[in-house]
């Protein structure tokens, strides 16, 4: 096996069983492929699904399954066509079956760190859909909480940033400014350490590079 690899699947493996401690369910899949079934896996005929904003789910290719199955009932803010449209989708989502979205960064320990600019995204990882599933590849994983935090503002926030046309110092800079400006996306920065509900939240760890 390449030494990369290898290494992705031993990491993956201590973090699964800190997200077990934390009670959130764990699983790891070599390929994107693999990722994508296992993730599919957990939406059943009928469920109403919706997602947060994620890079990963769009470079994966798992909003567009979502979007090619008549089965379900889907919650996409991408068909809306006013903000009261989108308004409606977000709230909707409390009520959803399944919830996908990705993570900022995941601790070796087990812990997801998350920063929302809306706080639509957190909000529903807190609380509301009857299921959680986070797919997320190595790159996000850090090795402490303070290193992920670093790695949510230093790594993952400035190409958002600049993806979403925000003039942030971070997007023209490259440094974060700590601002608090309108165009900031770090207005809710949430850890979550551990699943009220056990297995609730699913995360899925995949060998590959996906997301900022």
């Amino acid at each position: 096996m390449d030494p990369k690899k290898a290494f992705y699947k031993t990491q993956a493996e201590t973090i699964i069983k800190n997200l077990n401690k934390r009670r959130m369910y764990g699983c790891y899949c070599e390929t994107v492929e693999e990722a994508v079934e296992k993730a599919l896996s957990f939406v059943k005929e009928n469920d109403t699904v919706s997602f947060g904003g994620s890079m990963t789910l769009t470079e994966n290719q798992i909003l567009d399954r979502l979007r090619g199955r008549e089965d379900i009932n889907l919650l996409d803010r991408g068909a809306c066509q006013t903000p009261e449209e989108i308004e409606q989708v977000y709230r909707g989502a409390f009520s959803s079956d399944v919830y996908f979205m990705s993570t900022n960064a995941i601790t070796i320990d087990g812990r997801l760190v998350n920063t929302d600019g809306t706080g639509n995204r957190v909000a529903a990882l807190i609380y509301g859909p009857k299921s959680v599933v986070i797919v997320a590849g190595m790159n996000k994983v850090a090795p402490d909480l303070e290193s992920a935090q670093a790695r949510v503002r230093d790594i993952a926030s400035p190409p958002n940033c600049i993806r979403l046309n925000r003039k942030t110092p971070c997007a023209l800079t490259g440094k974060c400014g700590d601002c608090l400006g309108d165009d900031s996306i770090c207005s809710q920065n949430v850890v979550t350490r551990r699943s009220a509900i056990v297995d609730r939240i699913k995360v899925i760890l995949v060998g590959e590079e996906l997301g900022y």
